[in-house]
């Protein structure tokens, strides 16, 4: 992918990196003014002083040229477990948007081998856990350290220039960029919660009163959800009752939630990424002591997502027990063919309710930890990394209670006479090929499995 300006880069990109001969020279031309304003010995943060409570101490010319290469050896304290590779990588795509602003003023030479190791397909080591700063410093400090150090990647060492070292540390992007994996994969996520209810609603004949557009007057993305729920359930000519259980009537409102907030955590990621996070920065010809390693904006928003999924998933395994009623459904008890000498999906169920157990235990604000480190010097901090690394916890708990209570569906359509609705049909169908006829009992943790893999990646 040719990339001619910061925006251009997503942290879900997989295809190969190149950037605009003409972006390459903007940056060239603010590392030159960068390192005239360095020549005239005024003081710079971790540049030609020491770092933290020791900012006072000014480095010599020798000191400073080990300096940047021992900001980053030091610093690289974390350890297992690791990133999954798809973050690990949306790390080092945030920390190169950030350097194409221009704001790090790094050179050239570090940008290219920073694109050679995307490219490369190799992954760092980050840490998922124990960042406990002010910004990011050990996590990044092992995602650079291929920079330095041999790694399976076969690119040669590289040596640090002036400013570098603390550049690679500086600022959130690698919260910033998990951030942004973790909009896009939600927002798939959401289509397949979208489906599954929508599927659920269908089998039991709920009311399709709750799910017309006009209830969500003075809400677009409420109104939008219910529309794509009706759409996809279709109508239907004789509900079972006047009102279906809560969770059913109640998918709408839920989902537009997930999804509104889903939008909001991207806004704060779009404002990560345009606004300044590095500290110093070089702006309008000067290094600033910036305060954007704070991330509390993206924290409040990875928060605030953990808990509407960790809502729908609870109105999910909600849906997920009534379904197991024949007075909600009219199908056998437990969706099995033969209640009592088969005992059907109930245990599917208790999966789904340690799961969302699991989910309530995330939804604690992160940002309310006020522990000093560094001397006094960084006395609070919002933990973003952490906040994004419980957002991506709570996405993989949610796929499981949507698996749950997709089989369920599945199973309950397999057992009742009607249809499935046209515009569900193609998705049922997929399930079908993915999950073996369900007669008896047998070990439904294969099946759901399955549908993660194949259907809910």
């Amino acid at each position: 992918m040719l990339v001619r300006e910061p925006g251009d880069l997503d942290p879900a990109l997989v295809e190969p990196i190149e950037l605009a001969p003409e972006l390459l020279e903007r940056l060239a031309a603010v590392r030159r003014t960068a390192l005239a304003r360095l020549e005239s010995g005024e003081p710079v943060y971790g540049v030609n002083t020491g770092m933290g409570k020791l900012s006072k101490v000014r480095l010599t010319a020798a000191e400073q040229r080990r300096h940047q290469a021992n900001l980053l050896r030091g610093r690289a304290v974390g350890g297992p477990p690791w990133l999954p590779a798809d973050e690990a990588r949306a790390v080092l795509i945030g920390r190169l948007r950030t350097f194409l602003t221009g704001d790090a003023a790094v050179s050239v030479e570090l940008i290219h081998r920073l694109v050679a190791l995307i490219n490369s397909g190799a992954v760092p080591e980050i840490p998922a856990e124990g960042a406990g700063s002010a910004g990011e410093i050990i996590p990044l400090a092992h995602a650079m350290a291929p920079l330095l150090d041999p790694t399976p990647s076969g690119l040669p060492r590289f040596e640090l220039g002036s400013k570098e070292g603390i550049a690679l540390l500086a600022g959130i992007p690698g919260a910033t960029g998990r951030s942004g994996l973790a909009v896009a994969k939600v927002r798939r996520l959401a289509d397949r919660m979208t489906a599954v209810a929508a599927g659920a609603i269908a089998v039991v004949a709920a009311n399709r009163d709750p799910y017309q557009p006009s209830a969500g007057r003075g809400d677009d993305v409420l109104a939008a959800e219910l529309a794509r729920i009706l759409e996809l359930a279709g109508p239907e000519s004789a509900p079972r009752s006047l009102q279906a259980p809560v969770s059913f009537r109640v998918a709408g409102h839920v989902l537009a939630h997930v999804r509104r907030t889903v939008e909001q955590l991207n806004d704060a990621v779009e404002r990560a990424f345009t606004g300044v996070t590095d500290s110093p920065a070089y702006l309008d010809g000067e290094f600033i002591g910036t305060a954007g390693f704070h991330g509390l904006d993206l924290a409040a928003h990875c928060d605030h997502l953990t808990a509407a999924l960790a809502h729908a998933a609870e109105v999910s395994t909600a849906r997920l027990h009534r379904l197991l009623d024949p007075a909600i459904t009219g199908l056998p008890a437990q969706l099995t063919p033969d209640p009592g000498p088969q005992a059907g999906l109930v245990a599917v169920h208790k999966r789904a309710v340690a799961t969302t157990h699991q989910l309530r235990r995330l939804t604690l604000p992160t940002a309310i930890s006020t522990v000093e480190t560094s001397n006094g010097q960084e006395d609070v901090q919002s933990f973003s990394w952490e906040a994004v690394g419980i957002l991506t916890e709570a996405i993989r708990l949610t796929r499981i209670t949507t698996a749950c209570e997709l089989l369920a569906v599945h199973q309950a359509f397999t057992l009742s006479t009607r249809d499935i609705p046209p515009n569900l049909r193609p998705f049922f169908e997929a399930v079908a090929e993915a999950v073996p006829p369900i007669h008896t009992d047998r070990p439904f943790g294969q099946d759901l499995t399955t549908l993660l893999t194949i259907l809910l990646p």
